[in-house]
């Protein structure tokens, strides 16, 4: 299979990427000894100082590596990593920043804001082959630049099959099919490289542009290519970059994400940071329309999350934000589960992360509420048929009662009560709904039998 790689570097005059207490695991970088006295990092690389500029058509031209095809970065970059990164379709993902004279501000909340010229460097590479996880394909680099404005741009290199190199795209931007082999065989994942105007989309004036290194998601032990394990505020403080400078025995004490396998803290703590690094670059004041803030820093009750009103509610009734002990009129969890067009995030995923799914639903469930009943299964599902259709309809929960309409109303307790399999002879939408004394009834089933057209 032939390897791509892409690379989009991002010089920031604001830059950052989307962290409780570090967890104890640690990555291994590639990375030059970053021990000893800082070394500034030339401002911008070679990169221009706005985005109208010229930009380097090649990887090996912008700067920031000093071998491309190995990966090797120059060596007045730092490689970083979050405790918590952003779901990508499961590409893995290696971090540096380069940061030319001047100090990152630092605050133990929020966001940091960092000097012009700073300039960040992610690359993706994709597990091609569950068998073989470590396997993976190279597919993009991009760089972040925080220009000397304040705000940002956002580039992408695309990465040559023999990896000699990575070429810049083109302003618009590309999909692009990749070979994916599992137990089932072999089959074709999309990756989406982003658009210029993408990176806009969550790297914006409604943030500081920079998204991912922040208090909460760098407060972690990062392995450095010395040898020595660090945790990366204290590393980032020794190197004199933070203004004002920590008091390092302040560390602890700072609020730091949660992994989602980290069951030494609690399950809201887990669901709660999971949003932050998913949904909070858009879901903040100031950012999407919406009324819930995702940010881990806002306390639970002011975030509008739990039993929070929704503006679209999916033609779901009583839906919520998070529903209390109800995963089917939680929109987050909804949307997150999904791949069509009311997907969240709506850009930079074409597969669903069925881990985060697992843990906000598990998070869902734990929240005190009613026992709530599953929508009703109907079979076969709907479509088009040459004749008539028997459809039947049924519930996992014993005893409870399922009430349908022919007609595509809303079915209430007064309508047809299911007993028998229904004969379905013309074009029909059918809906139902399950009920049981002391539970909450379900969310609506619907099918749609377009029978003899």
């Amino acid at each position: 299979m032939s390897r791509v790689v892409a690379v989009c570097l991002i010089v920031a005059v604001a830059a950052g990427c989307a962290g409780q207490q570090a967890p104890p695991a640690v990555s291994p970088v590639r990375a030059l000894p970053q021990s000893g006295s800082r070394v500034p990092a030339k401002p911008y690389l070679n990169m221009p100082e706005t985005a109208a500029g010229v930009l380097p058509p090649l990887l090996s031209q912008t700067g920031a590596f000093a071998d491309v095809r190995a990966l090797e970065p120059a060596r007045e970059l730092l490689p970083y990593d979050l405790v918590v990164p952003f779901w990508s379709d499961g590409a893995t993902k290696s971090r540096f920043v380069a940061i030319p004279e001047g100090k990152v501000s630092f605050s133990p909340t929020g966001e940091w804001a960092f000097p012009p010229g700073t300039v960040f460097v992610k690359t993706f590479e994709l597990p091609v082959d569950a068998a073989q996880p470590q396997r993976t394909q190279r597919l993009e680099t991009r760089l972040l630049v925080v220009d000397r404005s304040g705000g940002v741009y956002g580039v992408t290199y695309k990465w040559r099959a023999d990896l000699s190199d990575a070429e810049l795209l083109p302003t618009e931007g590309l999909n692009e099919d990749i070979a994916i082999r599992d137990a089932g065989g072999t089959h074709a994942q999309t990756w989406y490289y982003p658009s210029r105007k993408d990176c806009l989309v969550c790297h914006n004036s409604h943030t500081p542009g920079v998204l991912g290194p922040k208090t909460r998601q760098m407060n972690r032990d990062l392995r450095y290519a010395d040898g020595t394990t660090e945790n990366q505020l204290r590393r980032w403080n020794r190197l004199e970059l933070f203004s004002p400078a920590l008091d390092e025995k302040d560390i602890g004490s700072f609020a730091t994400l949660a992994r989602a396998t980290d069951t030494s803290r609690s399950l809201e703590d887990r669901a709660r940071s999971y949003l932050d690094a998913d949904c909070a670059h858009c879901h903040r004041p100031g950012g999407t329309v919406a009324n819930f803030d995702a940010r881990y820093d806002t306390p639970l009750a002011a975030q509008q999350l739990v039993d929070g009103p929704v503006l679209i509610d999916e033609g779901v009734d009583r839906a919520r934000v998070i529903s209390p002990h109800d995963p089917w009129r939680s929109i987050a969890l909804m949307r997150i589960e999904t791949n069509d067009d009311t997907r969240m995030p709506p850009l930079a995923r074409r597969t669903i992360d069925t881990n985060g799914v697992a843990l906000l639903r598990e998070w869902i469930l734990s929240l005190p509420g009613r026992d709530v009943l599953p929508p009703p299964s109907i079979a076969p599902a709907g479509g088009s048929f040459a004749g008539p259709v028997t459809v039947s309809l049924s519930s996992s929960e014993t005893g409870a009662e399922i009430r349908y309409t022919l007609d595509g109303s809303a079915p209430g307790t007064k309508d047809a009560r299911y007993d028998r399999p229904i004969h379905i002879e013309g074009p029909t939408v059918l809906r139902a709904r399950a009920y049981k004394d002391g539970f909450t009834r379900s969310v609506i089933s619907q099918q749609i039998y377009l029978v003899g057209q």
